[in-house]
């Protein structure tokens, strides 16, 4: 059972990670156009996309892990690297939660409203979508790094 849920827990981290990251590249391919209409339909995906693989994932992420780490005798908060990596994994929420998703919703629903690229950079689509990818790469960095302590397990 316990090699089953590190595999589901796993599953769950390639699904997440791979999410988000294609979601930092189908957004900065769509702006390459400047066309609102595809930048709008690529924000969209998004969105649904995280809807279906990253929130999903991230669930699948900590009740997996705390399942597995459980049967495997790991106590979550005595344990300095899976402690550790949950925080991150946290403020990777956080970030999402009060960043990124309302900054995606907001240039998707800029890019709908405009006709031609100068509608978009009038209503401030460009300092939105630096702003989306500073705390989008926040957002993917912290579980990055949690990635990187679950496999290299520090004493911490």
């Amino acid at each position: 059972m316990y090699l089953l849920l590190k595999a589901l827990h796993l599953l769950a981290v390639v699904m997440f990670l791979g999410n988000v990251t294609t979601g930092l590249f189908w957004k900065a391919h769509a702006d390459r156009t400047r066309d609102p209409r595809i930048i709008a339909h690529a924000l969209d995906g998004i969105i649904r996309s995280d809807r279906l693989f990253t929130l999903p994932g991230a669930a699948l992420i900590v009740l997996a892990g705390f399942a597995a780490a459980e049967l495997g005798g790991w106590p979550v908060f005595g344990t300095g690297w899976i402690w550790w990596s949950l925080t991150l994994f946290g403020v990777s929420g956080v970030l999402f939660a009060v960043a990124v998703a309302p900054l995606q919703t907001r240039m998707r629903d800029l890019a709908r409203s405009s006709e031609t690229h100068a509608d978009l950079e009038r209503g401030g689509y460009r300092r939105l979508s630096i702003a989306w990818e500073v705390w989008g790469a926040l957002a993917l960095l912290t579980p990055l790094a949690a990635f990187v302590l679950m496999i290299l397990k520090p004493t911490l």
